[in-house]
């Protein structure tokens, strides 16, 4: 039997942890995940002194360095409030694998206090929020691509398309095979090139099938992937991050 999630009310201060990729290549998207946060009446805090979560060692088999590196963002949130991850991958790393991490070691009993607030972007507009937005854009179509940790080890298979469909001039188009991987995994696609680029060639032919000339995800990693393969490509599909098409849509 699967848990049912029960979440808080809305609070009035949250947390942002902003991911590697979002503070090197896209902070335009950590900037409008905190505008939309603010918009709803939300303090953001952003500890200055954030890095990695640490899932690129840990997915590599790397447990004492990754250990390492998230033990330095633990005594980052002090507060009781929401930490909320623009990123479903970063996100399912501390919620899920953060409590195993630190099992059995002097930081466990915080490493899993600091799990239990964690929150994927998506997931606490809808569920906390209960974001209400009123879309502003030109018609267009879309498709949604949720990245396989938000789906799976976390759940969100459902979130970022709740919120496009509420936008009530985007036609939300499902992609064919939409739960299978993009191919990036991290550092899956250094160590295995030849078949991430077979998944991700999958993936832009699945999308451009759609007629869709925009894809939106909720993770920066296979925002770069996709886009990535669809730019190689020449081709004109592009991505945003789920935040900054919202924002976009309804400022």
């Amino acid at each position: 039997m699967t848990a049912v999630k029960l979440y808080p009310p809305r609070p009035d201060k949250v947390y942002l942890f902003g991911t590697c990729l979002i503070d090197l290549l896209y902070p335009e998207a950590g900037m409008d995940a905190i505008r939309l946060l603010e918009r709803e009446g939300i303090e953001v805090l952003f500890p200055q002194d954030q890095t990695c979560c640490g899932q690129p060692a840990y997915t590599s088999g790397y447990h004492h360095e990754a250990r390492a590196v998230a033990a330095a963002q633990l005594d980052l949130f002090p507060g009781p409030w929401p930490i909320i991850v623009p990123s479903g991958s970063c996100g399912g790393m501390m919620r899920k694998h953060y409590p195993q991490l630190f099992a059995g070691t002097d930081l466990e009993e915080q490493a899993s206090e600091v799990a239990g607030r964690i929150f994927e972007l998506t997931e606490f507009l809808v569920h906390v929020c209960h974001l209400d937005l009123e879309d502003r854009g030109e018609p267009e179509k879309v498709v949604m691509h949720t990245s396989c940790s938000a789906r799976r080890e976390m759940g969100l298979a459902d979130t970022g398309p709740t919120l496009l469909a509420a936008l009530g001039q985007v036609e939300l188009v499902e992609q064919a095979r939409a739960s299978e991987c993009c191919g990036f995994g991290g550092t899956f696609a250094v160590r295995h090139p030849e078949v991430s680029a077979a998944m991700v060639e999958d993936k832009t032919r699945a999308i451009e099938a759609t007629g869709a000339r925009r894809f939106v995800t909720s993770d920066c990693g296979c925002m770069m992937n996709i886009g990535g393969r669809f730019e190689q490509q020449g081709k004109a599909v592009k991505g945003e991050h789920i935040a900054s098409y919202l924002w976009r849509r309804t400022s």
